[in-house]
């Protein structure tokens, strides 16, 4: 395991994390965004806006790419709160901590703490949110992970169920305002959910209450794959999804929500997901969807 402090897209100071078969770089000088995901043999699978990088200080929150910890439900405020400067970090061994301090008026500390594998491309990323407020804030950790364009984000399907045996519903598909479902990037397949990422159409944002474990993204010959946790019974943000997925023009986010709790001043909520890398694969047709499936089990967590 190496860590280290280096120069990366315009900023001086990052913090690389690497083994044998993966590296993450972290911004320091904001953020933080993990602004790189990539093999030894591979590309960053993250996706990066050039617009964005390299800068500091701004009046406007800046997306820059790679992943992010928000809060949820999302709020044109309290979400976008801003993120543009230098934070409060510290390695624990080989854990890398960072704070961002909660601003007023709603006080609730971002804490984002990323562990990277000694060995294998596994890396867990955990997300704490604390009401540092004098009042109830009804809040979720959010874990957003922006990827580069031109690939397919995969969502596993329940096991079928026959009738009259199976006679309540086992998963919940939540719709945004804007999301066309005659859309051709989007599929509803018997073993998957698939979205696609193009350039050349409007945006679109899906959400699911997701029991199945994991959701992937399909990048040319590499695979991200995320778990996706649940907690029966709890409370979950934007009727009741625990896994989202927006695309547009530029990019597509693979992103999960922590469980919806009202937290009480002093009270925290934490989210954790865990990450896979795998490049240089040779995958069937997603279309053929049981040769696919097949060819993707040895690549699940």
């Amino acid at each position: 395991m190496i860590i280290e402090e280096v120069p990366h897209l315009g900023w001086p100071r990052n913090l690389r994390i690497s083994n044998n078969e993966v590296q993450l770089i972290i911004t320091l000088e904001v953020g933080p965004r993990i602004i790189s995901y990539r093999t030894s043999q591979g590309s960053n699978v993250l996706k990066t806006f050039e617009e964005h990088l390299g800068g500091s200080g701004e009046e406007l929150w800046k997306i820059r790419g790679g992943h992010r910890h928000w809060i949820a439900p999302e709020d044109l405020e309290r979400t976008y709160a801003l993120d543009n400067a230098p934070y409060p970090y510290a390695l624990n061994g080989e854990t890398f901590h960072a704070t961002n301090p909660g601003v007023g008026p709603w006080f609730l500390k971002k804490e984002t703490s990323v562990t990277l594998a000694s060995a294998g491309s596994g890396v867990t990323v955990t997300h704490t949110v604390t009401n540092e407020s004098d009042a109830i804030w009804k809040v979720a950790p959010w874990a957003l992970t922006v990827m580069a364009a031109g690939g397919t984000c995969i969502l596993p399907q329940p096991t079928p169920g026959e009738h009259p045996h199976a006679l309540l519903p086992n998963r919940a598909l939540v719709i945004w305002p804007y999301a066309d479902l005659t859309d051709p990037r989007l599929h509803l397949g018997r073993h998957f959910i698939t979205l696609e990422q193009r350039a050349d159409l409007l945006p679109l944002k899906i959400g699911l209450a997701h029991r199945s474990g994991w959701a992937a993204y399909l990048l040319d010959d590499q695979l991200f794959v995320k778990t996706v946790p649940w907690t029966e019974g709890a409370e979950y943000p934007d009727l009741g999804c625990n896994f989202e997925t927006f695309t547009d023009a530029d990019m597509l986010e693979v992103e999960t929500l922590g469980t919806l709790s009202a937290l009480q001043p002093g009270q925290s909520s934490t989210h954790t997901e865990t990450w896979l890398l795998h490049s240089g694969l040779t995958p069937p047709a997603i279309a053929d969807s049981e040769a696919f499936l097949e060819w993707l089990q040895p690549y699940l967590p």
